[in-house]
């Protein structure tokens, strides 16, 4: 199939990775792909902000930035017909964005089906934490684009319930989770037991924030002195929150029981996950399919999450060890509990890296939900 995938990213993040997996898992299955894209995404490092784009939005007033991201959207639709009218695709993907109406528009004036992948509400996500200028024209424009795609793909049924309730058709709505690429779960291998002298090793992958409460795993870990653990954080943070850990850390005692790497590059994070004894998802958005949580079954790692409605459409007690949302004294509780009892959870392990295969956690499985959609979509008409 010949597919033009439309996607406003300019930064090189978890939202990039979400775009770079499951586009070359389309293409690893023999289809082409044709992107309306930012250019200097393929450029930047990453964990790069998206760079002149980060700086301007910093720069101009809210709603000048606002009306820009709307005129953007006719770039994308110039883009768009002159893409179709070189050749016409048999579909478009389309990652949603606030303020980008144009897929939509442009696929019904060409009569082609278009499927929007919507990873968040973003404009309940902005509002909340960096505000909307211009609320009653950001409300309309995004109902409009959910109501008008073919079909609608979010992450989670969290996130589908929130589409539904703002009015998208319950038959335009399907749940496609986040996944981890075949060929990295097939580099993964589960550990064995350990024994009593081997270093157990909690990991955290992802931006370091206060709210991940990595200072409650670092108390626990002082009530444990008589095992031989060690903290490994991949990520950077803000907040000088490294510093502040490694100080807890001194005032425990523990001076050496905390390392942290700063970013990395993707092939280099999983390196650091293969090491994961215990793996910690200390904090979730409430709609969110956290990549990090599909890496950690993969590796085959004790995984500690919370106990929340998108979490539990992932894993349960059979794979994971969870703890009572947004309650610190429970999430410290069960990491205690993992490392007392480590060699006693081993079928935890098993049966999350299973999980994977299972349930097709995986982009390849993603490819072919995707595709089969569209050409159940084009055999209808």
């Amino acid at each position: 199939m010949d597919i033009i995938y439309v996607h406003r990213i300019a930064s090189k993040d978890g939202q990039y990775v979400h775009v770079e997996e499951l586009t070359n898992a389309i293409k690893e299955q023999g289809h082409h792909i044709r992107f309306i894209a930012p250019q200097f995404t393929d450029e930047s490092e990453f964990g790069s902000d998206g760079g002149f784009v980060s700086k301007l939005k910093q720069k101009l007033p809210l709603w000048v930035y606002e009306i820009l991201e709307l005129t953007y959207s006719s770039l994308i639709a110039f883009k768009l017909i002159r893409a179709i009218f070189q050749k016409r695709p048999d579909f478009i993907y389309e990652r949603y964005n606030l303020y980008q109406p144009a897929g939509v528009i442009v696929a019904k004036l060409f009569k082609l089906p278009i499927l929007l992948e919507v990873n968040a509400p973003l404009f309940d996500e902005r509002a909340k934490y960096s505000g909307i200028a211009l609320p009653k024209l950001a409300m309309a424009v995004e109902n409009f684009t959910w109501k008008h795609a073919t079909k609608v793909l979010p992450v989670t049924q969290v996130l589908a319930e929130i589409l539904i309730k703002r009015g998208v058709k319950k038959n335009k709505v399907e749940v496609i989770h986040n996944g981890i690429n075949i060929h990295v779960y097939e580099k993964f291998e589960l550990k064995p037991k350990i024994d009593e002298n081997k270093e157990i090793i909690v990991g955290f992958v992802g931006f370091l924030n206060p709210w991940h409460r990595l200072d409650l795993a670092i108390e626990a870990m002082s009530e444990l002195k008589d095992f031989n653990i060690r903290l490994l954080c991949v990520g950077e943070g803000n907040d000088n929150i490294k510093e502040k850990l490694q100080t807890q850390c001194n005032a425990l005692g523990m001076p050496d029981k905390v390392h942290f790497t700063g970013l990395k590059d993707r092939d280099e994070v999983f390196d650091f996950v293969k090491q994961f004894d215990i793996a910690l998802q200390p904090a979730v958005t409430a709609y969110a399919s956290p990549l990090k949580l599909f890496e950690y079954m993969a590796a085959g790692s004790i995984i500690i999450a919370p106990d929340s409605n998108n979490i539990l459409e992932i894993v349960d007690e059979n794979t994971s060890i969870l703890f009572e949302n947004e309650n610190s004294e429970s999430f410290k509780a069960k990491l205690k509990f993992a490392i007392s009892n480590f060699n006693d959870l081993f079928n935890l392990r098993q049966n999350a890296r299973q999980l994977i295969l299972d349930k097709g956690f995986t982009w390849q499985e993603n490819a072919r939900k995707v595709v089969n959609i569209a050409n159940n979509i084009l055999e209808s008409k």
